[in-house]
């Protein structure tokens, strides 16, 4: 699942007109680095969750992609916006498309930048036959988010620390694997039919705190495409 469902606020007036994964990061649509990554892998069946100008991450990539040298891609679209009116956040977002994905799945931002990332079977298999209910990966707190986001323990346990709290070193790549029993105690059924917007964070932290999330430091390049000057870095 690729999301590319937000407003991007912080991007106006670049995303007035064009939904922020679709704005230009080294020749292409920023979402389509994750894509092609993942197709890459051979997870050649990809849903894209949208909502703000969402007719036009639609009608740029299609019901397939055929991208040279890589599997064509079947895509699915959860029409947040045109069902609702709104973006229904990350975990509602997620819980409506559950139904039209598989037990263990991807999730990553359409609006972060990771060229180096390598999404596998392997680590598909692995974490299937863990007992975890998701599996994160991090980066090393960037400038702009220096207080971090999650602990990461020695065992790979992913920590609910407070942000600025010693040990609290990584910041969520947005690059993790769920599997749908994650959200089964989240109090939407799936599919979400009244499309509540629910956020992912809460969900995450309290599935640390019951020892359910594990997770592995990513050190390739990678950027949170959040502003029109990280936007312009990467083009420079």
């Amino acid at each position: 699942m690729v999301l590319a469902a937000g407003r991007g606020e912080r991007m106006r007036p670049l995303t007035d007109s064009t939904p922020k994964p679709l704005l230009t990061v080294r020749g292409q649509p920023l979402m389509q680095w994750p894509m092609q990554a993942l197709a890459r892998g051979d997870f050649s069946r990809q849903l894209v969750n949208t909502a703000w100008l969402g007719e036009k991450i639609s009608a740029q990539f299609g019901a397939q992609v055929d991208w040279p040298g890589l599997p064509q891609v079947s895509l699915a679209y959860s029409n947040e916006g045109q069902d609702f009116g709104q973006a229904l956040e990350t975990a509602g977002g997620i819980v409506r498309a559950l139904p039209q994905l598989a037990e263990v799945f991807w999730v990553v931002a359409g609006d972060v930048f990771a060229p180096d990332f390598v999404f596998t079977q392997a680590a598909v298999q692995r974490f299937a036959a863990s007992p975890a209910l998701a599996h994160l990966w991090l980066v090393p707190n960037p400038t702009h988010n220096q207080g971090g986001d999650f602990g990461l323990s020695a065992t790979g346990q992913v920590l609910n620390l407070p942000k600025g709290a010693a040990g609290c070193d990584h910041t969520f790549s947005t690059i993790a694997l769920y599997k749908r029993a994650f959200f089964a105690d989240c109090g939407l059924p799936a599919g979400n039919p009244q499309g509540v917007a629910l956020a992912l964070a809460p969900l995450l932290r309290a599935a640390m705190d019951r020892g359910q999330v594990t997770g592995e430091v990513y050190a390739g390049d990678w950027t949170d495409v959040g502003t029109p000057e990280r936007l312009a870095q990467l083009n420079a």
